[in-house]
Order: C-alpha cells, then structure tokens, then sequence
C-alpha cells in the first residue's frame, strides 16, 4: 500500500511538473500573437482565480466533513507568500521577452542552489559536502547549458537579470508553500495565495499598461526600466480566450493541485527530483514549437543539471537503513 501511495506521488507531481513546463512556450506564442506581458499574466491569474473559485465551491458542497478555513493571521500570512508566486510568473514572462525559453528555464532553475542559501541561511548552519558538491554541478551545468561556452552568443542582460529573479522568487514560493498553513484544504490555501499573487499582477497591469495610456511620465519611466518593444495598447480581452484559458489550466490550477496531492505521497525528496522533469519538457517544447534551437552542449548541461537536483535529493545511506528497519 506504501509503494502505491509512492508510485501515486510520483505521477502526479511528474504530471504536474511536466504540464507547468509547456508554460512558457505558450507565453511566447501568445508574445508572438502581439499580446503583452500583463496581458499574459492577467488573463491567466483573473482565470485561474475564477477556476479555484467553482472548484472549491464543488469541494464545499459536496464534501462530507467540514473543511478548515484560514484565520485571520493566516489569510495575511498567506496573501503575502502568495506576492512570490505572482512575481515568480511575471519575471519569469519578461524574462521570455529577451532571451530564449531554453535559457530561461535554466534561469529559473537556479532555485536549486539558491534554496540551499536560503536554508543553510535560515538554518544558521553550512551545507553538507553533498549539497556543495550539487551547487558546484548545477553551476557547471548552467554554464553550458546557456552556452556561454560559445564566444559568438549573446544574451541580454534583462533577460538574464528578470530570469534569476524570478529563480529567487520561485525560492521563496517554495518555501512558504511548505511551511504556511499545511492543515487548510490545497484549493482554499491555493485560491488566498492566488489572491496575493494577483495583487502583484494588477498593479503591474496598471504601471505596464492603463497608466501609459493615460501618462506620458509613467509610460516613459516604463519604457526606460524594461526597455520594452511591446506596444502599449489598450486592454486586448481576446486574450481571455485565445492563451488566457490555457494559461490558467497549466499554470495556476492543475499543477498546484497535482503538486500538493504529490508531494506528502513522494515525500520531499523524491518529489523534487520528479519535479525537475519541468526543465526537458520546457527545452523539448521550445524546440518543437517554437523551433529554438538547442546544442548538444546546452543538452549536455541540462543532463548535468538534472544529475544535481537527483545527487541534492538522494536519501543518505543511513537513511535507507532506518527506512528498510522500520
């Protein structure tokens, strides 16, 4: 029965990581139909929300015990992690608007060793060899993978600088997601995280978007912080039905929910290292929809990347012992 709930975890934060990872091919075609960056965030949280909203209303009424709701403390607490998940989603989209979905993927993975950071960090105390040893890999593996090797490549430096934001905000959503409010239903916890993310996202809708329109000072002050080639425009409401659907789908609703199913099944651990799934599946989307090409050396890093994240998450030999005693 064990091994069921294992192999169960497995699939369902493999499914999850896998289908979060054509996110950003879609952002990029959306990029290429004209639509902006608040465009693409906005449609996708405003949908996403809307989607947990009848979700945990079917979970309500059909439930057969009563289901926790947050306190007061917790919705604050909540709603201000949830600010990391809509500026991982929005630095992560900009960073796509410089640089290739190949390169920003390994960006965004970045959180690997950053998170090791921020751990040894909070936990006042330094890493194990293991762990040194992964953060030396994953560095490796970034260099080729992004192909610095490659005197003749050029990578924007907004790209790159978007792209580790987001790798630091990404960080922190994990870690909230895992310590916050671990008794609340994952529909409830998700739709007040959400609410938070979005907060983010409405006000970068009104500096990036509505108040250019309306003031040659903002739009300027816009356009010299990003650089951005996008056209400021009104609001484009097809993009609700054109990307805006998709987006909400893989993005904000299924993985969460596959995650936080996944996750106490797989165990952390083993869970992590099926999550890194998300990194081939984006490459391998960009390659065949956006036609991005991608070296054998960059595959080569992504393969060294992968083999941290495994060497990172393996359950040490002592581990094995007291699992297989008890």
């Amino acid at each position: 029965m064990k091994k069921k709930n294992i192999l169960k975890g497995v699939l369902f934060v493999g499914i999850g990581a896998s289908i979060y990872g054509m996110l950003a091919t879609f952002v990029k075609m959306a990029y290429h139909d004209g639509y902006t960056t608040s465009e693409v965030t906005t449609s996708q949280f405003v949908l996403g929300l809307l989607g947990l909203l009848i979700l945990n209303f079917i979970q309500t009424i059909t439930s057969k015990q009563k289901l926790s709701t947050p306190s007061g403390k917790e919705i604050k607490m909540l709603m201000l992690a949830g600010t990391s998940l809509g500026c991982t989603s929005l630095f992560y989209y900009i960073a796509v608007q410089y640089i290739a979905v190949s390169i920003a993927i390994v960006l965004l993975m970045q959180s690997v060793w950053f998170s090791v950071v921020v751990e040894s960090f909070l936990t006042k105390k330094l890493p194990n060899a293991r762990k040194i040893v992964s953060v030396v890999i994953v560095l490796l593996g970034t260099i080729l993978a992004t192909n610095l090797i490659n005197m003749d490549i050029e990578l924007d430096w907004h790209g790159i600088f978007w792209g580790l934001l987001a790798a630091a905000s990404y960080t922190l959503t994990m870690f909230t997601s895992n310590t916050l409010a671990t008794h609340l239903p994952v529909l409830r916890k998700s739709i007040v995280m959400l609410s938070g993310g979005s907060i983010v996202i409405f006000a970068f809708l009104f500096f990036a978007q509505i108040g250019p329109m309306y003031s040659d000072g903002l739009k300027s002050i816009y356009l010299n912080f990003t650089e951005n080639t996008q056209h400021i425009h009104s609001f484009d409401y097809s993009i609700l039905w054109t990307y805006g659907f998709a987006l909400a789908i893989f993005g904000t609703i299924i993985p969460p929910i596959l995650f936080n199913i996944g996750f106490p099944n797989a165990g952390l651990g083993l869970g992590s290292i099926v999550s890194s799934l998300e990194l081939p599946v984006s490459v391998t989307m960009a390659y065949v929809l956006l036609g991005e090409k991608v070296e054998l050396i960059q595959w080569m890093g992504i393969i060294l990347i992968l083999f941290a994240i495994v060497l990172m998450n393996l359950p040490s030999k002592k581990g094995f012992i007291v699992a297989e005693v008890s």
